[in-house]
């Protein structure tokens, strides 16, 4: 779900339409997004430094939603900003330069960048008519089978599915078409390699489901009806359901599942392992920190200890060359867990976030700073301003990474 994936899959996305490329897809773990060209002026309300080329408006949803998790009012700008980015029709592109100029057939809007902006424009309060306006051009896009790809047309995957039906769940709406028939088709057999996992979608010439844990984790909030920033579910019990023949898996047992694999996946090192095609294996930070969520969702937040500890000793770095995506990424992992991201392994991730662009509101967070230091005495509980952003939406960003034309 990160800048980093996002920036390459709408790379990919662009190039060929509907190719297997996922726009969660990592450049190499650790680098950073590309950085504007000479003739680049960022916008004053954006979050982040680099070309916003690719993931302006993704990276800005996540900044947004991110402060408003931990009860810190944007700037006015920084809305703005966002929400002038929609085109007439209620979409969204990664990036308009131009935002007065109408959208056309050149204008590359997609489902992720729309839906991740639902998320956000929810959460900021307001924008009410601009955010249902987007999810019904989301519905309108919806695929035969249910689910949704990155651009119009382009077939379903995972990722997309997942922040798509976090917006819808975010705005109160729902589809017109389930998605968890075609979830509960991606995923991968107990008996097979990966089981448990989802596939990002299956192999076009073979049908082969292959475990994908960036898609796992987007699916996982998908079928619990949750999103970007949710809290700690009910842990249920734990281990793999294995489908009978004749009847498909539901929703919470896709869930189950999922997090059970998630759980196994980072067991050992305590983080998810990159996969890029010639990239020599190394530290994903950005599906780490969403695996952490998605556990935690389930409930499972014992077996997101290892990762979530991981993370709060070794992601700053990654986050502060990254940029606010990747922030906003970790302070929904900590959110998830109920933990403090003003106190991430010793370091402030919301007053990190907050420097990556335009100040917050003076008076709201200096209230929220003053809450968030309350300590409940015996309790892990961090104090949080109610926003009316619920749980239930389902990302993806992550998923967001969640999120994109990628497979790794």
């Amino acid at each position: 779900m990160t800048v980093l994936r996002r920036t390459a899959g709408v790379l990919a996305a662009t190039a060929v339409i509907g190719a297997a490329v996922p726009a969660t897809t990592a450049l190499a773990a650790g680098t950073t997004s590309p950085s504007p060209s000479a003739s680049t002026v960022l916008p004053s309300g954006l979050y982040g430094g680099s070309d916003p080329k690719f993931d302006g408006v993704w990276r800005q949803s996540l900044a947004l939603l991110a402060q408003r998790a931990v009860g810190v009012t944007p700037a006015a700008k920084a809305v703005d900003w966002l929400a002038g980015q929609q085109c007439a029709n209620g979409a969204f592109a990664a990036f308009r330069a131009e935002p007065t100029a109408a959208c056309d057939a050149k204008v590359p809007v997609d489902t992720n960048s729309t839906a991740a902006a639902v998320q956000a424009l929810k959460a900021v309060g307001g924008h009410d008519a601009a955010a249902d306006k987007a999810v019904t051009w989301l519905k309108s896009v919806q695929n035969k089978d249910g689910g949704w790809g990155y651009t119009t047309g382009s077939p379903s995957d995972t990722n997309s599915t997942g922040v798509v039906v976090g917006a819808l769940a975010t705005a109160g709406a729902s589809a017109d078409r389930s998605p968890y028939d075609l979830l509960a088709k991606w995923s991968v057999p107990c008996d097979q390699d990966g089981g448990g996992a989802l596939a990002y979608q299956p192999d076009k010439k073979t049908g082969k489901l292959t475990a994908n844990a960036d898609a796992t984790a987007a699916g996982v909030l998908e079928a619990l009806g949750k999103g970007f920033v949710t809290t700690a579910g009910k842990a249920p019990a734990e281990g793999y359901v294995c489908a009978n023949s004749d009847k498909a898996l539901t929703p919470a047992e896709l869930a189950r599942n999922g997090a059970a694999y998630l759980g196994d996946a980072t067991a050992t090192k305590g983080y998810l392992v990159s996969a890029l095609p010639g990239a020599e294996p190394q530290p994903d930070y950005g599906n780490t920190a969403d695996a952490v969520v998605a556990m935690a969702a389930q409930g499972w937040t014992k077996p997101a200890q290892k990762p979530y500890a991981w993370l709060e000793a070794h992601a700053v770095p990654w986050a502060r060359q990254s940029g606010p995506a990747a922030y906003a990424e970790l302070i929904f992992a900590a959110h998830a867990m109920g933990k403090d991201p003003r106190d991430f392994g010793g370091t402030n991730l919301v007053t990190a976030l907050n420097a990556t662009g335009p100040a917050p509101e003076a008076a709201a967070t200096k209230q929220a700073e003053e809450k968030a230091g309350e300590k409940k005495s015996g309790s892990s509980v961090w104090w949080i301003v109610g926003t009316g952003l619920v749980a239930g939406i389902g990302i993806g960003f992550l998923f967001s990474g969640r999120r994109k034309q990628r497979q790794l």
